[in-house]
């Protein structure tokens, strides 16, 4: 039944689409032409690059990859010794039935390691820390070569849990050879998770790694389909990434690093207190993305941040609103605001210094704001003064070239995919290209998900009150002079 629903549903949405083709008078082609010529401009450029990033990551996957983890391996198995493994996890206000399984698979995955580990658990809640403690001893692997440090603090922060626990990892003066995986507490890490990263750290010029994510969503729709979604594309991107030896990110979810660099004193300081200095906003304190400070301290040193695709940890994720728009604008406003916040520092390395794929691509996060809401622009421009049938040659070239994009992807998993990829996919470019630039001229403005990091006292200060208006008159003017653009390319001024 399930595979029969599946497969009407993309017969009916290919029948709209090509009813909406028939719908479009041919005397009418002209004018619908001229109304989509930004659109067609800018689908070929971004297409064009989507592309390549898709060929990128099939190399990555089939040809390069392979050859590192071989090399990889062989070069630990010619080490007369093997590191230690610590583990660092935060925990705050995630349910008791996602911390016991966090739990089970960390321990695990420690027993595992060949020459032991420490695991340091950063809690807030009493609960949580008898829950860790009876996890562990109910556990049914030997935990003899496990030390488990549980350290209690105040809920000040993920940051400053992290720097907590980095300094007391850092007390053990762990060498070279020894790994640090930092994981999120409501992320399960595979079992054979040291065996499968620390070989890649032989090599000296590696200083961390992340690898591929799976989501495990109770509730079944639209926000379980659009994390799929967004890590299917992850996989590609991060593969593709992965070809020039520099992900994007470290996610926080779970990365690994090379345990030395991430308990020195100014890694550490990092992620406590990072910040930029904004010409507008002034000094803008990173209170969420610590993920990103980890990454731009490797990054600004040259170390190589490398992709595991055959390595995967599987996140569980709850809806943080009611509806699910709210809750994906939630999550896009914490995830661009943390990206780009740190993308005007990164830009700011040379190419040379970073390589210059990993250099555009972190230019091309910027420019895809300005690229993608140019489209739909142009459309209503054009639907205004030109021809109302763009719209619905709009709808048909929307349909058309997700569906066939979404095929693209799913060859990522090696899988099909649900008729409503190519709808969230729409929503993701579109919606998220707004949401950037929202936050591009908000930096200032930060809130995590479990925790409530923003200004909550009231009528805002004078000065916060000047930034604000200052935030919605740039923003306005930018998409002032982007419509203007739009308006000259389209032929319209």
């Amino acid at each position: 039944m399930a595979a029969l629903r599946h497969i009407s549903g993309h017969l009916l949405y290919l029948s709209a689409l090509v009813i909406l083709v028939l719908s479009i008078p041919v005397d009418a082609l002209a004018h619908v032409s001229d109304g989509l010529i930004v659109v067609g401009l800018i689908g070929i450029w971004r297409y064009g690059w989507a592309m390549v990033n898709y060929l990128r990551a099939v190399v990555y996957q089939r040809f390069a990859y392979p050859r590192l983890r071989a090399r990889a391996y062989a070069a630990q198995a010619a080490e007369p010794v093997r590191g230690h493994a610590y583990f660092l996890i935060t925990s705050y206000k995630i349910d008791t039935d996602t911390t016991r399984r966090v739990y089970q698979a960390l321990f695990r995955a420690a027993a595992a390691a060949p020459n032991g580990a420490t695991i340091v658990a950063s809690v807030v809640d009493t609960a949580d820390l008898r829950l860790i403690q009876l996890v562990h001893e109910l556990m049914d692997v030997p935990m003899d070569r496990v030390d488990l440090i549980i350290d209690q603090i105040p809920g000040t922060g993920k940051r400053d849990a992290l720097a907590r626990s980095l300094r007391l990892i850092g007390r053990r003066a762990p060498s070279r050879r020894d790994i640090l995986a930092v994981v999120d507490g409501d992320s399960c890490v595979p079992e054979d998770m040291v065996a499968a990263t620390a070989p890649f750290f032989t090599d000296p010029a590696v200083g961390a790694l992340t690898t591929d994510e799976r989501v495990e969503i109770a509730e079944p729709g639209l926000f379980a389909d659009w994390f799929a979604l967004r890590f299917t594309q992850r996989q590609m991107m991060m593969s593709s990434m992965g070809l020039s030896g520099r992900v994007l990110t470290l996610t926080g979810r779970m990365s690994v690093f090379r345990a030395d660099l991430a308990t020195q004193p100014e890694f550490i300081r990092l992620v406590q207190h990072d910040h930029i200095d904004h010409w507008r906003l002034g000094r803008v304190e990173f209170l969420t993305g610590d993920d990103k400070s980890t990454w731009f301290w490797l990054l600004q040193r040259g170390y190589k941040m490398i992709y595991l695709p055959d390595v995967s940890s599987l996140s569980m994720e709850t809806q943080p609103r009611p509806g699910f728009v709210d809750s994906a604008v939630t999550l896009m406003i914490r995830w661009f605001g943390n990206m780009l916040r740190t993308n005007g520092r990164a830009l700011a390395l040379r190419p040379s210094q970073i390589g210059l794929f990993t250099w555009w691509s972190i230019l091309d996060q910027k420019v895809g704001i300005w690229t993608t809401l140019a489209g739909p622009i142009s459309v209503l421009l054009a639907a205004v003064f030109l021809e109302p049938l763009v719209v619905p040659a709009y709808v048909a070239w929307v349909m058309a070239t997700r569906y066939l994009f979404c095929w693209v992807l799913a060859t990522m998993r090696g899988r099909g995919f649900p008729i409503t990829y190519p709808f969230l996919l729409y929503f993701g470019q579109v919606v998220g290209a707004a949401v950037k630039s929202f936050v591009l001229f908000r930096l200032d403005r930060q809130r995590w998900t479990r925790q409530s990091s923003t200004w909550t006292g009231g009528r805002l200060p004078f000065g916060a009150r000047l930034r604000a208006y200052s935030s919605v008159y740039v923003h306005a003017l930018a998409l002032g002079w982007l419509t203007l653009g739009v308006m000259l390319m389209s032929g319209l001024v």
